[in-house]
C-alpha cells in the first residue's frame, strides 16, 4: 500500500487570480486518487513541522521573518510570483510535517512509501530566501529528519519538476551526505542548474533543452541519474514530484508524456527497493496543466502502490 498524506489547509493557500500555483492544483490531485482504485490507500493528515526541523535546514530569523509577513487579511507579495496569504504558513508547516510524517511512518515498518499532496511547492526555497511559489523547503526538511530521527547516513533526493530545484541544491551544496539529482529544462526559470554545478560532488544536475522528447530523456535518464543513484546507495529516497515536464504544461517546454512518468517511478523504485528497503517519501512540486496534472499525479501514485 501507499500512503496518502493530505489536508484542507492546502486548499486554503491562496495566490492571486490567475496563478498558475492555485488551489484547483491541490482539488484536482485529490480528484485523481478519489477513484476507486486509491479507495484502499490510508489517508493522513499530520501536524505542522515544529520550529526546530524546520531551523535544521533554515535559520530562525528567516523563518521570524516569514511568520511576521503573515498578513490577517488579502495577499503580500514575497517576490514577484510568490505571494502569502493568511493561511500560507500554516500550509507550508503542514506539507513539511507530512513528509516528516510519512519519514517516520516508513521507518516505523507502517508502509513502503508515501505520496504528500503539499502546497505550497518548496524546491526553490533556499536556506534564507522564498522564491518560485516557495517558502520552506520540504524535502530538506525531509532529508534533515530522516538523519536526526532515524540515523539514516545516505539520503537520495531526486526532482524531475521542469524547473531546477535551486533551493535544495543551496541547501546541501557542501553536504556529501545528501545526493540532489535533478532533471529540468535549461534555459529556463530559476536560471540555475547547469551540469558544471557539483557541490562537493553530491549534485548531478542533467539540463534538458527546450523540445527534449521522451525518448532522448529516458536515454538521459538511464545514462546519468541511475548510475549515480546506484553508486551512492541511498538508504532513504525522497521524491520532488514535478508533473510540469509534460508536454501540456504552459510552463515548461519539455515534451513527457503520462507514460513517461509511470517509467521515471519505476526506474526510481528499481533503485529503492535494492537500497532501501522501498523507503520512498514524494512530494507534489509543480504541474500547471490541470488535466495533465490529476492523470499524472494518478498514474504516479498507481506505480507507489505495485511497489
Amino acid at each position: 500500500m501507499t500512503l496518502i498524506y493530505t489536508d484542507p489547509v492546502f486548499g486554503r493557500h491562496k495566490t492571486p487570480p490567475g496563478h498558475p500555483e492555485c488551489a484547483e492544483r491541490f482539488a484536482v490531485a485529490e480528484r485523481a486518487l478519489a477513484h476507486p482504485k486509491f479507495e484502499p490507500l490510508p489517508r493522513r493528515t499530520a501536524a505542522p513541522a515544529p520550529d526546530a526541523a524546520i531551523t535544521a535546514v533554515h535559520p530562525a530569523g528567516y523563518l521570524a521573518k516569514l511568520d511576521a509577513l503573515v498578513p490577517e487579511h488579502g495577499l503580500v507579495a514575497v517576490d514577484a510570483d510568490t505571494s502569502m496569504g493568511p493561511s500560507t504558513m500554516q500550509a507550508a508547516r503542514v506539507a513539511s510535517g507530512a513528509l516528516m510524517a510519512a519519514t517516520d511512518a516508513l521507518f516505523a515498518g507502517e508502509d513502503k512509501n508515501a505520496f504528500v499532496i503539499g502546497r505550497p511547492p518548496g524546491h526553490h526555497a533556499e536556506h534564507n530566501r522564498a522564491m518560485g511559489f516557495c517558502f520552506l523547503n520540504h524535502v530538506a526538511i525531509a532529508a534533515r529528519h530522516a538523519q536526526r530521527a532515524h540515523g539514516v547516513g545516505r539520503v537520495a533526493i531526486v526532482d524531475f519538476d521542469v524547473h531546477h530545484g535551486n533551493g535544495t541544491q543551496d541547501i546541501f551544496w557542501d553536504d556529501a551526505s545528501v545526493l540532489y539529482i535533478s532533471t529540468h529544462q535549461s534555459p529556463l526559470y530559476p536560471g540555475t542548474g547547469e551540469a558544471n554545478e557539483r557541490g562537493v560532488g553530491n549534485i548531478l544536475n542533467v539540463p534538458l533543452p527546450p523540445g527534449t522528447s521522451s525518448s532522448l530523456y529516458r536515454t538521459l535518464f538511464d545514462g546519468a541519474v541511475m548510475p549515480a543513484l546506484n553508486a551512492f546507495e541511498p538508504e532513504f529516497l525522497i521524491l520532488s514530484a514535478g508533473f510540469d515536464a509534460h508536454e501540456d504544461d504552459p510552463l515548461g517546454g519539455i515534451r513527457l508524456t503520462d507514460d513517461d512518468f509511470v517509467w521515471i517511478t519505476q526506474r526510481i523504485l528499481e533503485v529503492a527497493d535494492r537500497c532501501c528497503g522501498g523507503r520512498v517519501v514524494s512530494s507534489l512540486e509543480g504541474g500547471y496543466d490541470l488535466a495533465a496534472l490529476g492523470r499524472c499525479v494518478a498514474a504516479h501514485v498507481s506505480e507507489l502502490m505495485s511497489a
